[in-house]
């Protein structure tokens, strides 16, 4: 068997497959509209099941779509080494969000595959449904099931803005599997990603040693005014719902400022009746809230329901405030993150330690498993665009440093 040290990842083979897979849904600006459980999804589906069998791979599905390709160990019976990530994407998203992360666990097979090269443990690539939470909210509702955060009835019975729930959508694509969600055993579970931040690229390191995820906190909001006459009601008489909204974008705003490194995103807005000579009587919106410490993360919760009467109050409005998700920060396994500084390190790679700040199925997966991430960097940070880049340098080193921790893993 050859030596592990004389073993890399093909860097052109990865990058064809990464481009190979961006013509599934491919966008005028360069990147991908993949949405999860769509006709192009399928057909990415179908493409990386193609590939993992063409590779020698068995394929299982659980009851919420979740892919898992199979290479056998030499001891069979042992809980296999996984990798994966998900095929979803934004509606404008890039090439590599997600997708890096599920063929670079292709690109470790078929590495060991051309040298020959057998584990004792299997290894597994995984493709989570419904990581990014665009079309069903909210996200990585499918590992949260495989997690036992949510129920798997909880999960199919998601809707998407058109009323096509998640269970549905995955039998008419032929992805709801027969496998029970939950109950594999991993012997450790590795995600690679693009970085989807600045701080890789300005500090001038390839691979992030991904201590953690942050945590999140997701609401819906809607207000209620009146909807009256835009050119015969005094400005004094209104209760304008969008003046509300805007007010309290900005006071979101500021509460993350205030709880540095958190951050504040309020990301679908819905205004009705929609008119322009018509003062709108509601509004739907979208919060998202996050910080590392959850202990800070529950005082900007607090001070943004706070906001909530300090702005409507004055303004006539009523409101409802409903929480619909929560993932606590996530804290990765001492023995995974070791098996990925060290890969970095003997592979040569420039490395630091980070925290991330976009949630990953990983973070689910760590309550069940041991689980780390390896993070490479992309240009300017820019990630959920047309325009996120990354180098096929970058992106194979971080599947080099995937190959050496799962093999650390698997024996």
């Amino acid at each position: 068997m050859p030596d592990i040290r004389n073993i890399a990842v093909n860097k052109t083979r990865l990058w064809d497959s990464l481009m190979e897979m961006a013509k599934i849904g491919a966008t005028p600006k360069g990147g991908c509209a993949r949405l999860a459980l769509t006709d192009l999804d399928r057909e990415g589906r179908d493409l990386f099941v193609r590939w993992c069998r063409e590779a020698g791979c068995s394929i299982t599905v659980d009851r919420m779509g979740n892919i898992f390709a199979r290479r056998p160990g030499r001891n069979d019976s042992l809980p296999p080494v996984v990798t994966g990530s998900h095929l979803d994407t934004q509606p404008t998203g890039g090439k590599f969000d997600g997708v890096y992360g599920v063929l670079a666990g292709l690109e470790v097979i078929r590495t060991l595959n051309d040298h020959g090269f057998e584990t004792e443990a299997p290894l597994e690539v995984s493709v989570w449904t419904n990581e990014e939470g665009s079309r069903f909210a909210p996200a990585m509702v499918s590992s949260g099931v495989f997690a036992g955060v949510f129920t798997e009835d909880y999960g199919h019975s998601r809707l998407d803005l058109d009323g096509a729930s998640l269970g549905d959508e995955l039998q008419r694509i032929g992805y709801l599997g027969d496998a029970p969600v939950g109950g594999r055993p991993f012997k450790a579970f590795f995600e690679a990603h693009i970085e989807q931040g600045p701080i890789l690229e300005a500090q001038g390191k390839t691979i992030g040693v991904v201590q953690g995820i942050q945590g999140m906190r997701w609401f819906e909001v809607t207000l209620t005014g009146s909807e009256s006459h835009a050119g015969t009601t005094p400005m004094d008489r209104r209760k304008d719902a969008m003046l509300g909204c805007a007010r309290l974008v900005d006071r979101i705003n500021g509460i993350a400022l205030d709880h540095k490194p958190g951050v504040s995103t309020v990301g679908l807005v819905k205004v009705g009746p929609n008119s322009r000579n018509t003062i709108p009587g509601s509004v739907f919106f979208t919060v998202d809230l996050r910080h590392p410490q959850d202990e800070t993360l529950l005082v900007m919760q607090s001070e943004f329901q706070a906001a909530l009467a300090a702005v409507c109050d004055p303004l006539g409005l009523t409101y409802d405030c409903r929480e619909i998700w929560h993932s606590p920060a996530a804290h990765f396994d001492s023995g995974c993150i070791d098996a990925v500084r060290a890969a970095a390190q003997q592979a040569g790679y420039a490395h630091m330690e980070i925290v991330s700040g976009a949630g990953h199925d990983a973070g689910y997966i760590n309550r069940v498993a041991p689980t780390a991430m390896i993070f490479v960097p992309c240009a300017d940070g820019i990630s959920h665009n047309e325009i996120e880049a990354a180098t096929p340098a970058d992106l194979a080193a971080g599947c080099n440093v995937l190959l050496r921790a799962m093999l650390a893993q698997a024996g």
